[in-house]
């Protein structure tokens, strides 16, 4: 199992207009598609700097299906948030593999 982690870094007068974002139209776009999973938003409370940081985290099968969400959905969501935030939102993907220990 992998799970997608995006960090997003959002400056602190966009930080309530992001979470609606997400709310009400990213998270139900990509549950559409059901190719990601068990969506978390996690506010990151190491982060000293000015604004917000926030993680979002999908569960997804393999990198194969990933990269099939991105090709069909995930390249145009990000578009949209760049139209819409420009540079007050950015964020950092990640894909980590869960260990069993």
């Amino acid at each position: 199992m992998l799970v997608y982690n995006t960090t997003y870094q959002i400056d602190a007068d966009q930080e309530k207009y992001f979470l609606i974002w997400m709310q009400e139209f990213y998270l139900p776009q990509v549950a559409q598609k059901a190719l990601l999973h068990a969506p978390r938003l996690l506010k990151v409370l190491s982060h000293r700097d000015e604004g917000a940081c926030y993680s979002l985290q999908f569960e997804v099968e393999n990198s194969a299906i990933l990269h099939r969400w991105h090709q069909e959905q995930g390249a145009a969501l990000n578009e949209e948030l760049v139209k819409l935030f420009k540079d007050k939102v950015v964020g950092f993907p990640t894909l980590m593999e869960v260990v069993d220990l």
